[in-house]
């Protein structure tokens, strides 16, 4: 299993409980540069697959919409 395919496979809190890792382990300075640059570029990626998460949840939630006499409906959400 590749790296980018480890980080796919990750939920959301999953993914930004290891970010959060990351970033304390690189504020504490301790890391060696070599290991502070492989965590930073993990931590990268981490970032990369939160925002495409949240971007989707943002998507579904978007696609509920208040319809007439206050029921809630769901449209597709427009894309492009």
């Amino acid at each position: 299993m590749t790296e980018d395919t480890d980080i796919a496979a990750l939920s959301f809190e999953q993914a930004l409980s290891e970010l959060e890792r990351i970033v304390a382990e690189l504020e504490s300075g301790d890391a060696d540069l070599e290991r502070a640059v492989d965590v930073y570029r993990r931590g990268a990626r981490l970032r990369a697959h939160c925002e495409t998460k949240l971007k989707a949840a943002q998507l579904k939630v978007e696609s509920i919409i208040l319809g007439p006499a206050g029921a809630v409906g769901v449209e597709p959400a427009a894309f492009g």
